[in-house]
């Protein structure tokens, strides 16, 4: 974002309601330009999205949208905020979390697993979030939202702020890369994850020369005989999540 783009993308986000910058009164809101955005990103991808595409999906002229967002990075900057889901909606998670896949280790290690697992169905439901949210940019009221509820699961775990934010980082990194690579074999075979389409491809290899990767052969071929795949995301969570209880225990000596 240039920094005309950036102070524009913070009236928006974080100002009074917009109106037109001029011309006659319009039955527009940015609400509903960045609904508009989504639907378009979510049926195409982000590439789709264009200043003309929203401005035809809402029956008004280019220029009339322009009255109300400067561009395109002030657009997908809206439309990240109306799609990610109010992060409120963990508490429904917590309230459920003794069911849930992640194990419970303490009140800040269910506060995360549901916030990670959150998050993952963020891009699963809205797969170009991935690609628009990177880089340097202005984050909105609901994303940072979601940011505080991380961090407030920390609170008072004896870690230092910079040792909360990485383990934030760290958990959604591993959200990020899960997400990408079903984004990336997305419409496999059979309609299987990527774990198992990963399996699939690799068995094809391995059984005309398993002999040279025996290890490789010997974990797939358990993997057949007791389950284990579509699990990336969950086992990865509970490794992550292990190591930071013995930072928590070790500052809590």
């Amino acid at each position: 974002m240039t920094s005309e783009q950036w102070s524009a993308a913070v009236r928006l986000l974080w100002g009074p309601p917009a109106k037109p910058a001029r011309g006659p009164k319009r039955g527009l809101t940015l609400e509903g330009i960045a609904l508009a955005g989504v639907g378009i990103a979510d049926a195409e991808g982000l590439g789709g999205v264009s200043m003309q595409r929203v401005a035809a999906e809402l029956a008004v002229t280019k220029m009339a949208l322009y009255r109300y967002v400067p561009g395109k990075a002030e657009l997908v900057a809206l439309m990240v905020e109306a799609a990610l889901p109010d992060p409120a909606g963990l508490d429904v998670g917590l309230a459920a979390a003794a069911a849930g896949a992640v194990s419970a280790g303490g009140g800040w290690r269910e506060q995360l697993g549901v916030w990670a697992r959150g998050l993952y169905e963020g891009f699963r439901t809205h797969p170009w979030l991935l690609e628009a949210t990177v880089g340097a940019r202005v984050m909105g009221p609901r994303e940072l939202g979601w940011m505080e509820r991380a961090l407030a699961a920390l609170d008072g775990c004896g870690l230092s702020g910079a040792e909360a934010m990485d383990s934030v980082v760290l958990v959604a990194g591993h959200v990020r890369g899960i997400a990408e690579q079903e984004r990336a074999m997305a419409g496999g075979a059979g309609g299987e994850g990527p774990d198992g389409q990963l399996v699939a491809m690799l068995g094809e290899v391995l059984r005309v020369r398993g002999d040279d990767y025996p290890a490789l052969a010997a974990a797939l071929g358990s993997v057949a005989e007791q389950g284990g795949q579509e699990q990336a995301l969950l086992y990865g969570l509970e490794r992550i999540l292990d190591g930071l209880g013995l930072l928590v225990e070790r500052r809590g000596r």
